[in-house]
């Protein structure tokens, strides 16, 4: 019985390379099109120069022959083939392999219905955010309170925002009680992917950046975490008060909605 699972397994295991292998066009992977092809897709060889692992042992892989293969190596084939993280978890599980812990630097587009609920919030700032606390996607009133628009890309990180940014830090007037209650939130979230190295990078980064952040983050004392600031200046200078809710938005993307509701 055990030999007929596993054989199983090993037949699903290949059905899923190959059907994921052939959903992609060497334009996606950002290879040169050759022309017209016999059959649609990529070709092994090319899964596996992307991905930096052998072709013969790849070729055995997508097989489903009986062989080892490591974590890095599952996880370099889940990059090429450009596998979603339930997709990259159902991989590992077909090779029967504990699936990793999620990464926490995502930077994708939401969906254009998921923009559409966004704009259509238009009283309240409202914004999407990932596992590292970068702002994805945002409404008007956010944009206007924030001013995400016009800051480069890393600059559009909560927690950056709070610790790293003197201007933006001025305009919380309670920033010593409000910005350890984010950390807290932040270190929650942190634990999901504890190893994530663009977690860990953020983490470094601000730790020499802001003495305040070292310090709380090293020594966590905080019991009352919060997702978002519940006093801030606008830029007018006039003092806003907010609650907060927060709503999943894509549970493998590990991506979050933010609503600020007025006080």
């Amino acid at each position: 019985m055990a030999d007929r699972t596993l054989a199983r397994t090993r037949k699903d295991l290949s059905e899923f390379l190959t059907r994921h292998r052939r959903k992609l066009a060497p334009v996606d992977a950002g290879l040169p099109s050759s022309g017209h092809r016999r059959t649609p897709g990529l070709r092994r060889e090319e899964v596996a120069a992307l991905a930096s692992v052998g072709l013969t042992w790849y070729t055995w892989f997508e097989q489903g022959r009986d062989i080892q293969v490591s974590e890095s190596f599952l996880l370099k084939v889940a990059k090429a083939l450009k596998l979603d993280d339930a997709e990259c978890s159902h991989l590992f599980l077909l090779a029967h392999r504990r699936p990793p812990p999620p990464e926490a630097y995502h930077w994708p587009s939401v969906s254009p219905l998921i923009q559409q609920l966004l704009d259509d919030i238009v009283t309240r700032p409202a914004y999407v955010v990932n596992l590292r606390w970068d702002v994805v996607a945002w409404n008007v009133a956010a944009n206007d309170l924030f001013g995400f628009k016009n800051r480069e890309r890393p600059d559009r990180n909560i927690i950056r925002l709070i610790f790293a940014n003197p201007e933006f830090r001025r305009r919380i007037p309670q920033w010593h009680d409000e910005a350890p209650k984010l950390l807290t939130r932040f270190r929650s979230d942190m634990a999901t992917a504890p190893n994530d190295p663009a977690m860990l990078a953020l983490v470094d980064e601000l730790k020499n950046l802001s003495p305040d952040f070292r310090l709380w983050f090293e020594k966590p004392g905080v019991e009352c975490p919060t997702r978002g600031i519940g006093n801030i200046l606008d830029p007018e200078g006039r003092q806003l008060s907010f609650i907060h809710e927060m709503l999943t938005v894509d549970e493998y993307k590990h991506l979050k909605l933010v609503v600020y509701f007025r006080q």
